[in-house]
């Protein structure tokens, strides 16, 4: 049986006023993103991009999606195992290839998860858990490019 879960953002962009004497058409990339009951998040492009850098961008937060999903259904399948997960970091990166004619997308993902778990013994189980925990991350299902994993486990 599948369950069917509905997700709702609201996007708003305005036109931000040109300069008079500009002659080049520009518009801002910045935009706010709201998601009923939860703060709004300003976003823009990417600097390379012409963005606000202080701001957050769809780059970003697609890979900070797909860490997320992959820690929390990490974290999931260590409980399912019964291994005691003390500490979870990770400093993932995606890769962005852009073509002359502007067009471009993400090409792969590594992630760099560390875990500390409590039991020594666990700690080829708890590594060989992020491959069952791609297997299960909703985000790293609807991903069109391949996303690796570099896991380090050590025990305290």
């Amino acid at each position: 049986m599948v369950f069917k879960h509905f997700f709702k953002v609201a996007i708003n962009w305005v036109l931000k006023e040109q300069p008079k004497q500009s002659t080049t058409k520009f518009y801002s990339k910045s935009h706010t993103i709201t998601i009923d009951g939860k703060p709004d998040l300003n976003i823009s492009a990417a600097k390379a991009f012409k963005g606000d850098p202080s701001l957050y961008n769809p780059e970003d937060l697609l890979l900070s999606s797909l860490t997320s999903c992959h820690m929390m259904s990490y974290l999931y399948c260590c409980k399912q195992n019964n291994i005691d997960v003390i500490s979870y970091t990770d400093h993932a990166q995606a890769t962005l290839e852009v073509n002359n004619d502007g067009s471009g997308r993400i090409v792969e993902v590594t992630l760099h998860p560390e875990v500390t778990i409590l039991d020594a013994s666990q700690i080829e189980l708890a590594i060989a858990l992020h491959k069952k925990a791609n297997e299960l991350c909703f985000i790293a299902n609807s991903c069109n490019f391949p996303v690796f994993h570099q896991p380090t486990c050590q025990a305290n």
